[in-house]
């Protein structure tokens, strides 16, 4: 499905999704461009996956701009982006705080518009790439408690909507995956209460499937929606929930 020539920057590729999908790729064939602020995991998933390394904020323009084309100097092109990077606030309009807001929103909507643009600049004169982008089931649907998460999603979903239409004709196909509960560093940060076995069974009692998603069953969506197999797919959302949203 991938070919051994392709080139995939995975954002986020430190832990959780983003390092599942790094994985994914390179048991595929791909030279996988590994990433995340977080340096030292970045250069652990690196290693493991035999790929390059980047570290620093996808919220920063000028990072974006050098992991593109320091990946056009050292491998020749750029065939796959895969936006995976994000944060969470666990709060609701009056418990978020300034620097709250304007942090998710930082990594999760600028961070993809900045290597987005970046990337594209590459792919529109290959005539070929396919990015993916991590939305969420809380993009579309909601939830309380999280309310610049579930605003930051949905702007991701638009980007998404609205890139895949802008460059459909450069031969670049833009989709979007969108998670249901998945068991990842993410999923367990900023509670309020600990994070037991009895917390996640309740998270996953909410599932209609009855449990968590491992990261390994997202990373294998993001894989097929960057592979040939996808070539009719563009401007999509891709729930990959367990049911959540089919309620």
């Amino acid at each position: 499905m991938i070919s051994v020539s392709r080139v995939v920057i995975v954002t986020g590729a430190a832990s959780g999704m983003g390092a599942a999908t790094a994985r994914e790729f390179a048991r595929a064939g791909a030279a996988v461009v590994v990433v995340d602020a977080n340096a030292a995991g970045a250069a652990r998933v690196a290693e493991e996956v035999r790929g390059h390394v980047h570290a620093g904020d996808v919220s920063d323009p000028s990072f974006c701009e050098a992991v593109v084309t320091k990946t056009m100097a050292g491998l020749g092109r750029v065939d796959v982006l895969v936006n995976a990077a994000g944060v969470i606030a666990r709060a609701d309009a009056l418990g978020t705080t300034d620097a709250q807001w304007q942090r998710v929103m930082n990594v999760n909507v600028n961070g993809v518009f900045f290597m987005c643009r970046a990337a594209l600049k590459e792919m529109k004169r290959q005539r070929s790439g396919a990015i993916v982008n991590f939305g969420s089931i809380w993009g579309e649907v909601g939830s309380a408690g999280v309310v610049a998460y579930c605003a930051s999603k949905g702007a991701v979903h638009n980007m998404t909507r609205a890139m895949a239409l802008d460059h459909v004709k450069d031969g670049i196909r833009v989709n979007a995956v969108c998670p249901g509960e998945v068991n990842t560093p993410m999923l367990q940060s900023e509670r309020k209460e600990p994070v037991t076995p009895e917390l996640l069974r309740r998270l996953a009692d909410t599932v209609p499937m009855g449990r968590l998603a491992d990261p390994e069953e997202i990373a294998r969506v993001v894989v097929f929606l960057a592979s040939d197999a996808a070539s009719y797919i563009t401007g999509t959302m891709v729930n990959v929930d367990a049911g959540y949203t089919a309620r």
